[in-house]
C-alpha cells in the first residue's frame, strides 16, 4: 500500500512537472512570459552540433547511394544490419557482365576476333567488380561506420542532454514566473486597508514568496549544471571532426585505388584489343576481308574529317606505300600509349615521331623512332603526316 501511494504520488509530481513546463513553453511562444537565453558560447556550440549531424547524415546518405545505386538492396542490407545478421553475398553488376561477355566469347569461339575481345573484356569487367566490391567494403568500414556511429551514438547524447537542458530552463523559468506572482501578490495584500485582511494576506503571501525563491535556487542550481555538462558534451564537436576529417581521407585513399585499379585494367585491356591481328578468322570459320571495327578506327576517321588537308589518315595504300618504298614518315600519336615491353616504343597524344616499315613485321605495327628511343607502335595509334 505504502509503495502505491508513493508511485501515485511520484506519478502526481511528474505530471505537475510536465503541466507546468508546457505552461511555460506555451506562455513563451505566445510572447506572454519571459524567456531564459542561453549564453552566446553555448549556443554557438549547439548551432555547430545541429549543422554538423545535419550534413553528416545529408553525406552519409548519398555516400551510400553512391556505393550501392540499387535502393532495395541498400534496404536488404539494412535489414540485415538491424537482425545482426550477415547479408548474403551477391555479384554485382560489372561481375555480371564480364560473366555474361566470357560466356558469349566462349559461345561464338575464342578462335575468333569477336569471340577473344569478349572474353578479355569480361575478365577486365570482373577485375573491376572486385575492385568495386573492395572500394564498398573499405568505405563502409572506414568512412561510414564513424559517421553512423556518431549520428547513433554521440548525438543521441547530446540530443538527450540537450532536451534536459531545455526542461531544467523551463523549471527555471517557471520558478522565476511564479516567485514574480508571489511578490506582487505580497505587495498588492500589503497595500490592503484592512487590518485583517492584511495581516492574513501578507503572511500567507511572504511564505509563498520564500518557498518561491528557495525553489528558484533549486532550479537555477539544476540548471546551471545542465548547461555545464551540455556544454562539456558540445565541446566535444571539435574532436569529432578532427576524426571524421581522418576518416575522408581514408574513403578518398580508398578511391584513389579503386580508380587506379580500373585505369590500369583498362590500359591493359587496351593494349590486348589493340595488338589483336587484323586477319582473324570470322566467327563461321570463313576468312575475314577486314576487321572489327574498334574505338581507335573511329577516332581515326573521326580526326580526318575534322583535320585541316596537311594531315592524311592512316589508310591501308597509304602504309602499302610506305613499306613498299622502304622510306620513313612523319605521324601524330592519336592517343597515349604504354609500352607493353621492352621492343615496344611508349607513346604520348599530339607528339609528332618518326615511323617506318621493317620488312616481316605485323601488318598491325610499325617501328617508331623519336631521338635515340626507337620501338614498335601499332598503327592505330597514328596519324601519317604529308
Amino acid at each position: 500500500m505504502n509503495i502505491m501511494d508513493f508511485n501515485v504520488k511520484k506519478l502526481a509530481a511528474d505530471a505537475g512537472t510536465f503541466l507546468s513546463r508546457a505552461v511555460q513553453f506555451t506562455e513563451e511562444k505566445l510572447g506572454q512570459a519571459e524567456k531564459t537565453e542561453l549564453d552566446a558560447h553555448l549556443e554557438n556550440l549547439l548551432s555547430k552540433a545541429e549543422c554538423t549531424k545535419i550534413w553528416t547524415e545529408k553525406i552519409m546518405k548519398q555516400t551510400e547511394v553512391l556505393l550501392q545505386p540499387n535502393p532495395n538492396a541498400r534496404i536488404e542490407e539494412f535489414v540485415y544490419e538491424k537482425l545482426d545478421r550477415k547479408a548474403p553475398s551477391r555479384i554485382n553488376n560489372p561481375e555480371l557482365l564480364g560473366q555474361y561477355m566470357i560466356d558469349a566469347g566462349t559461345e561464338f569461339g575464342p578462335g575468333t576476333a569477336y569471340g577473344n575481345a569478349l572474353i578479355k573484356c569480361g575478365e577486365t569487367q570482373k577485375r573491376i567488380g572486385t575492385a568495386d566490391r573492395e572500394l564498398i567494403q573499405t568505405s563502409a568500414l572506414n568512412f561510414l561506420t564513424p559517421l553512423r556511429n556518431f549520428i547513433e551514438g554521440d548525438y543521441k547524447t547530446i540530443a538527450k542532454e540537450r532536451k534536459l537542458l531545455q526542461n531544467k530552463r523551463l523549471d527555471l523559468d517557471a520558478a522565476k514566473t511564479r516567485l514574480k506572482k508571489a511578490k506582487a501578490a505580497e505587495t498588492r495584500a500589503s497595500q490592503l486597508n484592512s487590518a485583517r485582511l492584511e495581516g492574513d494576506n501578507i503572511m500567507i503571501w511572504a511564505e509563498e514568496v520564500t518557498k518561491s525563491e528557495q525553489e528558484l535556487r533549486i532550479t537555477q542550481s539544476e540548471f546551471d549544471r545542465q548547461a555545464e555538462i551540455t556544454r562539456l558534451l558540445l565541446e566535444g564537436i571539435s574532436s569529432t571532426h578532427a576524426h571524421h576529417l581522418r576518416c575522408l581521407n581514408d574513403f578518398v585513399e580508398a578511391q584513389m585505388t579503386y580508380y587506379a585499379q580500373c585505369y590500369q585494367y583498362m590500359l591493359d585491356l587496351q593494349k590486348q584489343l589493340g595488338s589483336f591481328p587484323s586477319n582473324y578468322h570470322s566467327n563461321n570459320n570463313q576468312t575475314a576481308v577486314a576487321p572489327v571495327p574498334s574505338a581507335s578506327s573511329n577516332v581515326i576517321c573521326s580526326s580526318a574529317l575534322t583535320s585541316t588537308s596537311s594531315l592524311v589518315i592512316t589508310s591501308p595504300s597509304n602504309l602499302t606505300d610506305l613499306k613498299e618504298c622502304g622510306g620513313s614518315r612523319r605521324a601524330r600519336v592519336l592517343y597515349d600509349y604504354d609500352a607493353a615491353n621492352s621492343t615496344e616504343l611508349s607513346l604520348l597524344a599530339d607528339e609528332v615521331i618518326t615511323v617506318f616499315s621493317v620488312v616481316g613485321m605485323d601488318s598491325d605495327w610499325l617501328m617508331g623512332e623519336r631521338g635515340n628511343q626507337k620501338g614498335r607502335v601499332p598503327i592505330t595509334y597514328l596519324e601519317l603526316l604529308n
